[in-house]
């Protein structure tokens, strides 16, 4: 049984309740983040914790956890359920309150929730699944205004990602004004000549933490990359399609609207940054790179 954190408490996830009048029930007043864990190391952590931040003040909810309170919340849970390989969920709501009411509460009384699950181990060598890719299609995006906010109000997200179910698809990337940005819950990435290419960050998409990662990794690598808008008949002359986050890290499309993407497989770039992806989590594991390396690893 699945040990969860809810306001200052552990306990089994299936007792973690919450009032009917949570904010984050009636109003999907909240926001939260995915922290991935290897090694029992926390992912990329501060830049995690920052972009929480920048949803909190997105939403002028007001905290006064500290770097380490919550560090202390995803340590808790990861010796509470004995995992070393994992994904934290943490979200914070404005609370519960004695009315329904749209005005926000001039003194909030959040609810803090977290829970984790487990992720498969390192894959050093890709798995056939790996390189056969997915099928994404293209729809226009339906979100509200502020997709830099990782807001809990998923409801579009959760429709759009099932018109690709129907359709036979595993996602949809999605398009504004014939510019597309991103998936559902992923950021998007595209190769061209060699070059990897992703959208600039702005209201229109999440700031991926992995997103920074990969461009990061590659610079590190010699591998050139470049952010800047991709138009949507763009994405069907790409020699290769990413999608990428947390859990996902680095997933090749190789079908979009039912047509294929390169030569139908993972591509060579995509080889490249899988490898050095999975190679840095195994000298994790080993001990071999310490948590600060260059800021970008883990706490």
């Amino acid at each position: 049984m699945s040990i969860a954190y809810l306001n200052g408490q552990l306990l089994p996830i299936e007792e973690a309740k919450v009032p009917a009048l949570d904010r984050g029930f009636l109003f999907g007043d909240g926001v939260y983040e995915v922290i991935p864990v290897y090694a029992g190391r926390l992912f990329r952590f501060k830049q995690h914790i920052a972009r929480l931040e920048n949803s909190l003040q997105g939403i002028r909810l007001p905290m006064e956890q500290t770097l380490q309170d919550w560090a202390n919340i995803c340590h808790q849970l990861i010796e509470q359920n004995s995992l070393n390989n994992a994904s934290i969920y943490l979200q914070i709501t404005r609370g519960a309150y004695p009315e329904r009411n749209h005005d926000f509460p001039a003194n909030p009384s959040p609810t803090i929730f977290a829970m984790i699950t487990a992720l498969p181990e390192v894959q050093a060598v890709p798995s056939d699944r790996d390189l056969q890719g997915i099928s994404v299609i293209t729809a226009e995006d339906i979100r509200w205004q502020r997709c830099d906010i990782k807001a809990i109000t998923l409801l579009a997200n959760c429709m759009l990602k099932q018109q690709a179910l129907e359709c036979g698809a595993n996602d949809t990337i999605l398009v504004r004004g014939g510019v597309a940005f991103e998936a559902t819950s992923s950021n998007l990435f595209i190769v061209r000549d060699g070059v990897i290419i992703t959208p600039p960050l702005s209201e229109h998409l999440l700031p991926g933490i992995t997103r920074d990662f990969l461009l990061w990794l590659a610079e590190q690598h010699g591998i050139l990359t470049e952010q800047r808008l991709i138009p949507e008949h763009e994405l069907l002359q790409a020699d290769e399609i990413w999608l990428t986050s947390s859990t996902k890290e680095i997933r090749p499309v190789t079908r979009l609207n039912d047509v294929t993407i390169g030569n139908g497989t993972a591509g060579p770039v995509w080889r490249q940054m899988y490898d050095h992806y999975q190679q840095l989590k195994v000298q994790l594991y080993r001990g071999e790179i310490d948590s600060n390396t260059e800021g970008e690893i883990a706490l």
